[in-house]
């Protein structure tokens, strides 16, 4: 077999491409890398000896410096007869299964090391922050997700054996030629021990996973993250504050634990270190930023007592709720999990949402005399000025007279939403059981607590209508798109505060700009299928596409989630749908509508299939999702790492087949619409089919072999309805008949 010399950084092999021969290194080194480890392969090592059993690679092979390779065609099929041939090959071909398989196991032992100590130094680094806060009196933030990290556990993991009982083999084994052995011996030895290294593999990236997920809590491009937390604080406080040793000495320690994690983004990190570094040189010498007083904001002067009388909450009331803001207010952890928080944080909320309707009652009656911390109040859950913080409670007033929303271009505030409701402009969304305000008012009538004139009379009703919103819809929805359901609020609090305010605030250019990023990826997002029919000019049933952009209501508070609360109002499928974001967003206002798209898409197929979404008889998009999860490990089109990689998305996605596909989708818009791709090939056909690429993406991918057949097969499909179309635009023309707009809306929309 002739050798053959690659240049160092070649891309030799890679993972998920089947296997057809072994290749021995003669000369130089390669890299072989998977996700959770790395090692090198030297002169006499056997690339592919590994993942012989499976057939195809998990495993990928790189050049690190000139490199001479011979290859030996080699199936598992073909490997008796290889190692028949020559006993040399054949002890190489064991040997660098035993060096491999000792490389790959050291490398799962390190990382469930590296586990462990990562979750204890992430914990210990939030207990650390939270301390120098209380001390220095500075509201302590909490991040996005970081109630939901516990420390790891596998639903699988290895034998305690395993590592001694292949040490011994080896020993065993090496001792003598493998000319000594039974030949199905040796093959049983190699396959064995390749199921044993896909098995340690397959852990090795769940710890990947876990790892990365923790390196993102210490930094990420969102900036919701610990290097902003210690970061922040250290400014705040200045560099002479003896306190500012432990906050550099904290971030440096953070700093060379990013730098040896594989999954952060370096380019990133480089920039926000350069930034940390440039900022240390320019910040006060003398002390931090400065703090403001009341008096430097008077008009926000004792907000609580002034939105507690415009309510008109009676005496007893607002005094309880006065005292248990304050026991909020003086926290040193208004995070905490124990239960005398968690009973208060209730007890907060409680009352906060009956507060909220017996203003908003009073204000659709007099709406041109609210009190401006009232409305605040109403749009961004404001309540007390020193619990919000003195330099945002001025920047609140400033801003909520003239707050970027328009309603006529989709986009409400949660008061301009609930007064929508009240003038009728709106329905009652759905509530959690999702039971619209008709359905839910029969429910009442026949479970005996309302009576049939009390159904025809508040069926009318715009009070009850918007009370049935502002106590379904509202509170749910507010808790979940704030982000940390356990720790949640709905007060507006300094602590929540984890980006610049006006950077964060949601405007209607913002919706609007996502929206257009989305829908130039995914031109047909929004677009619902109806019938049109015009029998005087001979259209007796054509399926034509309109678009429908959703409604988007801003909920008054600072968060880092949105929801999806429904698709459609009734029953009618050209109402729009209805998103729910907070009106201060912590992430990235794109990368949420991305997913409520995805999150979209998936309820609005399951809403026009009805009870047969997932019957894969009648094909959708949710019938052959749901198909390929369901069955993804009989699938011969998806390689074993592949499947590994389902595995390990649907355990994070909690089983959840919905949640799939939206973490799919998202991957979809914002790696794959860029020609990165993210996917495995069946997912990646089953979105193609159902969200096609725009024109302008799909030409630009169509040299792509990855997209290739299946934009072929759109192709085919397009330009048989766009032939359709020809035959009856030219048919109109013929008898002299105008060609109606909306079939040239349609044509126009198969051209997109």
């Amino acid at each position: 077999m002739a050798a053959k010399e690659f240049p160092a950084g070649t891309q030799l092999i890679q993972s998920e491409q089947s296997l057809t021969a072994l290749h021995m290194i003669v000369k130089g080194s390669v890299c072989a890398s998977y996700p959770g480890g790395t090692y090198y392969l030297q002169k006499g090592d056997i690339i592919g000896v590994c993942e012989l059993f499976f057939g195809s690679y998990f495993i990928s092979y790189q050049t690190e410096e000139p490199t001479t390779i011979t290859s030996y065609a080699c199936t598992t099929a073909q490997l008796t007869t290889l190692m028949k041939k020559s006993v040399d090959l054949s002890n190489m071909i064991i040997t660098s299964l035993f060096r491999q398989f000792r490389e790959i196991y050291d490398q799962y032992e390190l990382s469930s090391f590296d586990c462990e100590n990562f979750y204890h130094y992430l914990m210990s680094s939030y207990e650390t922050y939270k301390t120098l806060c209380a001390k220095h009196g500075f509201p302590a933030r909490a991040l996005p997700d970081l109630e939901n990290v516990e420390p790891l556990s596998l639903e699988e993991d290895l034998e305690n054996w395993m590592d001694g009982y292949y040490s011994q083999l080896k020993k065993t084994v090496m001792e003598k030629s493998s000319k000594f052995y039974n030949l199905d011996f040796l093959m049983g030895l190699i396959m064995k021990t390749d199921q044993d290294i896909h098995r340690i593999i397959s852990i090795s990236r769940v710890l990947y996973e876990y790892k990365a997920d923790i390196t993102n809590l210490l930094m990420n491009e969102n900036r919701l993250d610990f290097f902003d937390l210690y970061a922040s604080l250290l400014y705040r406080l200045g560099t002479n504050e003896p306190d500012s040793t432990t906050l550099t000495a904290a971030l440096s320690k953070m700093m060379i634990q990013l730098e040896s994690q594989p999954s952060i983004d370096k380019e990133m990190y480089r920039q926000r270190i350069a930034e940390y570094r440039k900022k240390l040189e320019t910040i006060d010498e003398e002390g931090g930023a400065g703090t403001a007083t009341v008096d430097d904001v008077p008009d926000v002067a004792d907000s609580m007592n002034t939105i507690l009388t415009y309510a008109e909450i009676d005496a007893e009331t607002a005094s309880a709720f006065k005292e248990a803001v304050s026991k909020f207010a003086k926290m040193t952890d208004k995070n905490a999990s124990d239960d005398a928080a968690r009973k208060l944080r209730l007890s907060i909320t409680k009352q906060f949402y009956q507060i909220y309707e017996k203003a908003f009652l009073k204000s659709i009656k007099d709406p041109s005399s609210i009190p401006k911390v009232v409305k605040m109040f109403f749009n961004f859950g404001y309540m007390d000025e020193n619990l919000a913080g003195l330099e945002n409670a001025a920047y609140l007033y400033k801003i909520v007279d003239k707050l970027p929303t328009d309603p006529e271009r989709k986009v409400y505030t949660a008061y301009e939403w609930f007064t929508a409701i009240y003038h009728g402009k709106k329905a009652p969304s759905r509530n959690e059981f999702d039971s619209d305000f008709p359905t839910f008012l029969r429910e009442q009538k026949v479970s005996g607590n309302i009576t049939a004139a009390d159904e025809a009379r508040m069926q009318k009703d715009p009070v009850e209508q918007v009370l049935f919103e502002i106590r379904n819809m509202f509170p749910s929805v507010n808790k979940i798109s704030f982000g940390r359901v356990l720790s949640f609020c709905p007060i507006f609090s300094e602590h929540n505060v984890l980006k610049d305010l006006d950077a964060s605030l949601v405007s209607t250019d913002k919706v609007e700009a996502s929206f257009k990023a989305i829908r130039d990826i995914d031109f047909s997002a929004y677009y619902r299928d109806v019938i049109y029919a015009n029998p005087d000019i001979g259209i007796a049933n054509e399926s034509v596409s309109v678009e429908v952009l959703p409604d988007i209501i801003l909920m008054p508070n600072v968060g880092t989630r949105g929801i999806a609360w429904q698709e459609i109002e009734g029953r009618k499928r050209t109402t729009p749908a209805r998103m729910m974001v907070s009106i201060f967003q912590m992430e990235d206002l794109t990368n949420i509508l991305i997913r409520l798209t995805g999150d979209f898409r998936w309820e609005m197929c399951k809403r026009v299939q009805g009870a047969r979404w997932n019957d894969i008889s009648e094909p959708s998009l949710t019938s052959e999702y749901f198909d390929y999860i369901q069955f993804y490990r009989k699938n011969r089109e998806l390689s074993t790492d592949a499947k590994d990689k389902v595995k390990l998305s649907m355990q994070k996605a909690k089983n959840s087949y919905k949640e799939m596909f939206i973490r799919d989708y998202e991957a979809w818009i914002l790696y794959e619409g860029a020609g990165s791709p993210r996917l495995n090939k069946v997912s990646r056909n089953i979105i193609f089919t159902y969200c096609p690429f725009s024109k302008e993406i799909r030409t630009r991918l169509m040299a792509n072999p990855l997209y290739k057949d299946t934009m072929s097969r759109y192709d085919i499909k397009l330009s048989q309805k766009l032939h359709h179309y020809d035959n009856i635009f030219q048919k109109l023309k013929n008898t002299g008949i105008d060609i109606p707009k909306e079939l040239q809306e349609q044509r126009r929309f198969l051209e997109m």
